[in-house]
């Protein structure tokens, strides 16, 4: 129904949600009741009330609380602020600063955000990778001198003191993969302080994935701080069917006192950039070093080499599993992957001419990928655990910008349509938990994740029946349906799936309750 103004002109209530059915982000099973909304925020949850200013029917709806994205590379909302792709799926919060990349100014961001407004509301970490470039002048294969360590743990808890949810790290990247365990541990002993959170995108998720783990696992156990997995997954078919022994090892961790989490996007492939092929030894120093080592025939044929040898350990043939999602060098080849792509750039599909493509896009700035490599049984293993959030892995997408991976447009509506309608992997009160309460308690956003008087306006109003996430693989740039409002802070950002084009989102500093 459409969102219509109610007649009264003296209503207590800014908007009315009606006759929906609740269900409020702990897990508790949904009920039948109104929502009163005021100032922003949840005045009531009942029946009979008085007329709102504006009112929504929502007969035949469910209503939950905003979904809350804690694994986004969403920078781009400065430049992007209506983040549709995003509020169009129901997401109403993103945690910026994953992978060990952030922005090194936090107070920075958020006078950019209040000053020019966003859509959505916006926390951050603080990157490892940003830091340790800032301190150490780039990627380099060493460990920090004394005094570039303090200056990295300074930029640290500058960031937790201006607001920073906690650190992130992203060991397969430049500069993060050269840092060693104990670099960590003293910059996550800042993060505790704060009572902060370290989330990793860990050292290996494929075949040492156990050894990535355990490197988690000292690093929250040393420094005292609250632990997450990014994107929990086994990478790769020569890691498939390991997912009860990794949830095994992080329940053990629990039960020994520490607090881990993790988070998972509902696709069977992952996305980064083409480079990641390129091992990081290659890579470290930047382009010239890296044309230095190319022009150099023994050391590009011991590139070459540890990329053949990189393939086998994933037990492929070829590099068909990766595909160019935007390469802006030569948008032909967006969409195709890596043998596709190296048939039509250089007239051969030849694993040597395949890995001369990857080397020449490196060299031309990069491209980013989608790259399929995840068992759908493992899947859905991590799914089902109580503590697994959902999260995109997603930035603001630019529609009809490249051939990105489709979770940017319908992660949190594919869970709904395929893991809870269709499948049943999930009940729908747990599904929604772990887009709600789940993150906001991890992530400690305060009265945001319930639907509850007195929490914040962030509502979400869905067809259980209907809702779907239409983008694919191929065709990635369709919006999610199903979703028909969206609330931030108790404004309409979205209407009958159209976006409203308000931005009332705010900064979501540590500790604030804003």
């Amino acid at each position: 129904m459409l969102l219509a103004s109610a007649p009264s002109r003296s209503a207590p209530f800014d908007l009315v949600i009606r006759h929906g059915r609740i269900i409020d982000g702990t897990g508790n099973p949904a009920y039948f009741a109104d929502v009163g909304v005021k100032d922003g925020k949840i005045a009531a949850l009942g029946k009979n009330f008085d007329s709102g200013e504006r009112e929504i029917d929502a007969t035949n709806l469910i209503v939950v609380p905003g979904f809350i994205d804690v694994h986004t590379h969403a920078e781009d909302v400065r430049e992007l602020p209506l983040a549709e792709n995003f509020v169009r799926m129901g997401v109403t919060t993103l945690v910026l600063g994953n992978c060990g990349s952030s922005v090194r100014d936090v107070a920075e961001l958020w006078r950019h955000l209040e000053s020019k407004g966003a859509s959505v509301n916006v926390a951050t970490l603080i990157g490892h990778g940003t830091i340790r470039a800032a301190a150490m002048g780039g990627s380099f294969m060493r460990p920090p001198g004394g005094e570039e360590l303090s200056s990295m743990k300074a930029l640290v808890e500058q960031a937790m003191l201006e607001g920073a949810v906690g650190l992130s790290t992203g060991l397969v990247y430049l500069p993060g993969t050269f840092a060693k365990t104990d670099e960590i541990v003293e910059l996550a002993k800042v993060v505790a302080r704060y009572d902060g959170i370290y989330a990793s995108h860990m050292r290996d998720e494929g075949t040492k994935i156990f050894d990535a783990l355990n490197e988690l696992l000292q690093i929250a156990r040393e420094a005292g701080v609250r632990a997450h997995i990014s994107h929990i997954k086994l990478s790769g078919p020569s890691a498939w069917g390991q997912a009860d022994k990794v949830l095994a090892a992080i329940e053990r961790a629990r039960a020994d006192g520490l607090d881990i989490s993790q988070d998972q996007y509902g696709y069977t492939a992952s996305s980064t950039g083409i480079s990641q092929l390129v091992p990081s030894e290659a890579r470290e120093g930047g382009s010239e070093k890296f044309l230095e080592r190319l022009n150099n025939p023994a050391e590009k044929e011991k590139v070459v080499r540890q990329m053949k040898d990189n393939l086998k350990k994933r037990r492929q043939e070829n590099y068909a599993y990766a595909v160019i999602a935007n390469y802006k060098r030569d948008t032909s080849l967006n969409g195709k992957n890596v043998v596709e792509a190296a048939r039509s750039a250089r007239g051969s599909d030849s694993l040597d001419d395949q890995i001369e493509l990857i080397l020449e896009i490196h060299k031309q700035g990069g491209a980013s990928g989608v790259f399929h490599g995840i068992n759908e049984d493992d899947l859905q293993k991590f799914l089902r655990h109580p503590n697994t959030m959902i999260a995109s892995d997603s930035g603001v997408r630019r529609f009809n910008e490249g051939v990105p991976h489709p979770r940017g447009y319908g992660n949190n509506a594919r869970i709904l349509a395929r893991y809870v309608r269709e499948l049943k992997v999930l009940r729908l009160e747990d599904a929604i938990r772990r887009m709600t309460s789940l993150p906001a308690t991890a992530f400690q956003l305060r009265e945001r994740g319930v639907l509850r008087e007195g929490s914040w306006a962030d509502i979400v109003v869905f067809d259980p029946t209907s809702v779907q996430g239409n983008a694919t693989f191929s065709d990635p740039h369709h919006y999610a349906t199903g979703i028909r409002h969206v609330l931030v802070n108790g404004t309409p950002v979205v209407k009958e799936e159209i976006h409203t084009g308000a931005k009332p989102g705010k900064p979501l500093r540590r500790g604030d309750p804003r």
